[in-house]
């Protein structure tokens, strides 16, 4: 015991040089415990990364007339946060593996002091909106924390436990959505739409706290380090690209509809800012709270048969909303999109777990075939780590895509219904596809790709 807790547990420069996850002595007398507290301080991390992500989606809210934006203005503005978050996660993916999880997880905290000290100098009316669109750019620093912490996290945990662990980071830091937003309310209820900037009282200290925790309590792994060569394999593997694919409807949905809601309900629903806030977090809260069940049925019953039912919900729900939009109902409009949120987050654990099953059930095939089981074993950790990365990236550009639709939508038909035509057509695309490549036998296949403990014929 002594031996193993000087292994994972001695943090000379806080880098642990033998990791060895799968060993069930070793994950029991040592790495469970260090495993968890990296777990809990990353979620902390990520969660106030989620909130500062998600800033301009409460501060639009704030936006009155005296600020001469209109409806697409606003939804450009979130939009553009949407874009650069999801594209800043491919640099922060390979930081992990260049300059370590604890030490990436410090730069990245203390990042985000930038674009909320920034903000605290600019939110008022009389402000060129050319200034307020370079603010949601440097706000994307906050999305970009989600790919570096999946990644980091993932290589700390068994292939047993992955998907409660994912579910869990990705929950929590999920979950800074809707307390953006439910600070945003407070704010609004309690001094009207003219103080955006007590939301930057709020984050700025947590901030610092939250880059002083991941200095004192997180760890590097020597196994990530300088590892960008299991990029290069990701990026080559079509499951990948597949994954990256699915994990737009789920994850996509959930981050366009976080910035989305509050405008869609102002905008055709004639909601005021204190109304519109007043609902807005509960679907980015329900959606976040669910996400680990997401990843613990994953574990249980299988990723791809999960993933497959979420999707088909997800339409439904998707199909409520515009029935709704038609009868102008605004609870049934409202219980339709809170079932958007609570299905996306559903997805988004089952996902994020069928993607380190993938790549291991490919090294179980290559040692089946006589590879080295050790390092058979490591290459699915380093590329699944790598892939979690690149997936969330492309993932989030689906928040992207919801505002941009949305926007169009307005414009052209003042109302989100030719939007929710587009989400419900992608949605059942995306169950096709899971049934096509990881549930269904295709005709003269042998021996299936087990896959989170489902078939998975997967077409690589």
């Amino acid at each position: 015991m002594v031996a193993d807790e000087k292994l994972a547990g001695a943090r000379s420069g806080r880098w642990i040089d033998h990791w060895e996850p799968e060993n069930p002595d070793f994950w029991s007398r040592t790495g469970r415990s260090v495993a968890n507290r990296n777990l809990w301080f990353s979620i902390f991390v990520e969660h106030v990364g989620f909130s500062v992500w998600s800033l301009w989606s409460v501060f639009v809210l704030f936006m009155g007339p005296a600020y001469g934006i209109d409806a697409a203005g606003k939804f450009f503005l979130v939009s553009t946060a949407s874009l650069v978050g999801a594209m800043l996660r491919i640099p922060y993916t390979f930081a992990v593996a260049r300059f370590g999880g604890r030490n990436w997880t410090i730069v990245s905290a203390l990042l985000l002091l930038i674009p909320t000290v920034a903000a605290a100098f600019v939110l008022h009316p009389g402000t060129p909106y050319g200034v307020f669109v370079l603010m949601a750019v440097l706000a994307g620093f906050g999305g970009g924390n989600f790919a570096s912490s999946m990644a980091n996290i993932n290589a700390f945990f068994p292939e047993g436990r992955k998907g409660l662990a994912l579910g869990l980071n990705a929950g929590g830091g999920n979950l800074g959505v809707a307390v953006v937003q439910l600070i945003g309310l407070a704010v609004i209820a309690l001094t009207g739409a003219t103080r955006p900037w007590l939301l930057l009282a709020v984050y700025i200290p947590l901030i610092v706290i939250s880059a002083v925790c991941a200095a004192l309590y997180m760890d590097n792994l020597s196994t990530m380090r300088n590892d960008t060569g299991a990029a290069r394999e990701a990026v080559a593997q079509t499951q990948t690209w597949i994954m990256s694919f699915l994990y737009i409807g789920t994850f996509g949905s959930f981050i366009g509809y976080s910035f989305a809601f509050g405008l869609v309900l102002q905008t055709q629903f004639g909601r005021t800012p204190l109304q519109a806030a007043a609902v807005t977090f509960i679907g980015p809260l329900l959606g976040s709270l669910i996400r680990p069940l997401g990843g613990w049925l994953a574990d249980r019953v299988g990723g791809a048969r999960v993933t497959l039912w979420n999707f088909l919900a997800m339409g439904l729900a998707t199909t409520v909303c515009v029935l709704a939009s038609g009868a102008g109902s605004l609870v049934l409009f409202t219980a339709g999109f809170i079932g958007l949120f609570v299905f996306s987050g559903v997805g988004n654990g089952s996902t994020y777990k069928m993607i380190p099953a993938i790549f291991r059930a490919k090294s179980l095939a290559a040692i089946d075939a006589g590879a080295d089981p050790e390092a058979a074993m490591l290459r699915a950790r380093r590329i699944s780590g790598a892939a979690i990365g690149i997936i969330s990236a492309v993932g989030a550009l689906g928040g992207l895509l919801i505002n941009l639709a949305f926007r169009q939508s307005f414009a052209a038909a003042h109302s989100g219904v030719p939007a929710f035509y587009g989400f419900l057509a992608f949605y059942l695309v995306c169950a096709v596809i899971t049934y096509a490549v990881y549930l269904r036998r295709p005709a003269g296949a042998a021996t299936p790709v087990r896959v989170d403990g489902a078939p998975a014929y997967a077409r690589v």
